[in-house]
């Protein structure tokens, strides 16, 4: 029996590193178009507006999806959702590499994003059954690490393969790779199927609406916290491989070893942040938060005026190890404060925001870039803005009335 109930409990590692599999295929996806689109513009007679329209076409249908996604991995369970989430955007992968022109691609990116915007929401709904209150900044900065492992990954493998293969054989084999991941899903993922009984809530059992998530202030903090880091996020991702080349004058080979070199920096604070943040007092890290959102805005400034790539790529690297921090807080504050059969709803909100900044800044900046003769100087200057925002909005979180109730009734 002993082992049996050990087993149990450890299987919650192998749900995690699932979890962490299928978000690393679908940050992959998402990430190599950034460096495929060099060749796709080419071959498709793309300017930077249209080359812009493209790299959000993804977020619109992604963002689309956040809010339903999380209602239905609270209504239905997050394994069925997550299946068909992985299912669906491997099948629209190998049909980006399908793609004929402008309106085509523009249209499967479209359904690509609808296909996996269930996921986020799905996982968190999946992190917070599994894992006990105290342990979940810790689940989730391990989960969103695959982001940041694929962005030391993707900016190698693609440019190393785009001078092998065609661009289409790549999202081919990408495809390929998460068919095979949806079986895995469909044999190992598992539902938690009893909460354990030592774990202590400060949320009452009440079930909440999505109305009333909608109508939390700390949910709207959290909400324009995340779309003001996520356009910082998107811009600097989307953009960054073209900038090099064009700007910098850097060839494909060197974009892509210095452009891992601060997602591998973001490796660490991902894991970091993640044991800090279950060891902070409440407050305290708000404030934390709210300070690097400044300084992520001074790092951005130094970026736009670097002397030298050298220069450029350090302070790069400083603002992804600042946005780790505060995306791991924002991702798992409503795992800590909210009852766990809204997490998917209140993470699909939240996420919104975060994708919607996927929507419009890619398409943003393409626009300012073509305006100002292909200077990104006006481009610097909006990511600074959005670092701003985070922080203000970061200050301005107060817990949700709910909580403090909960907390007092346990007193």
């Amino acid at each position: 029996m002993s082992a049996l109930m050990l087993a149990r409990s450890n299987w919650k590692y192998v749900i995690l590193f699932l979890l962490f599999l299928g978000w690393s295929l679908g940050n992959l996806d998402r990430f190599i178009i950034n460096y495929a689109i060099l060749d796709i513009s080419k071959d498709l007679h793309l300017n930077a507006s249209s080359t812009g329209i493209i790299l959000s076409s993804f977020f619109a249908g992604y963002a689309l999806m956040q809010i339903p996604g999380g209602w239905l991995a609270d209504r239905f369970g997050f394994k069925k959702v997550i299946t068909i989430a992985v299912l669906l955007w491997s099948l629209f992968t190998v049909f980006t590499g399908m793609a004929w022109s402008f309106a085509s691609i523009i249209i499967i990116r479209f359904l690509f994003g609808l296909g996996e915007g269930s996921y986020f929401p799905s996982a968190s709904k999946g992190i917070a059954g599994w894992f006990p209150q105290q342990e979940r900044s810790r689940a989730m900065s391990f989960l969103l690490s695959s982001g940041t492992i694929m962005g030391v990954v993707t900016p190698i493998l693609a440019t190393q393969l785009m001078q092998t293969i065609s661009w289409r054989s790549i999202f081919y084999i990408i495809g390929a790779i998460g068919l095979v991941i949806t079986v895995l899903f469909v044999f190992l993922l598992k539902e938690k199927q009893q909460r354990e009984k030592t774990e202590t809530s400060a949320i009452p059992a009440k079930q909440m609406t999505l109305k009333e998530i909608i109508k939390t202030p700390m949910i709207w903090n959290l909400f324009i916290a995340y779309f003001s880091i996520y356009a910082i996020n998107w811009g600097l991702m989307s953009w960054m491989p073209t900038y090099l080349a064009e700007v910098r004058h850097l060839n494909l080979t060197d974009i892509g070893f210095l452009s891992a070199i601060p997602a591998f920096v973001g490796i660490i604070g991902m894991f970091v942040s993640g044991f800090v943040l279950d060891k902070l007092p409440d407050g305290k890290d708000k404030t934390i938060a709210a300070v690097f959102g400044l300084l992520m805005g001074i790092f951005l400034c130094f970026m736009a005026i670097s002397p030298s790539v050298g220069m450029f790529i350090v302070f790069q690297s400083a603002v992804t190890l600042l946005f780790s921090f505060n995306v791991i807080l924002i991702a798992s504050a409503p795992l800590k404060m909210l009852p766990e059969s809204v997490v998917g709803s209140a993470n699909g909100f939240i996420n919104t925001g975060a994708q919607a900044a996927g929507v419009l800044t890619p398409m943003l900046i393409g626009f300012l870039v073509q305006s100002f003769g292909g200077s990104y100087n006006a481009a610097f200057a909006l990511l600074i803005i959005c670092a701003l925002v985070c922080a203000i909005s970061l200050f301005s979180i107060r817990p949700p009335k709910v909580v403090v109730d909960a907390q007092n009734a346990v007193k």
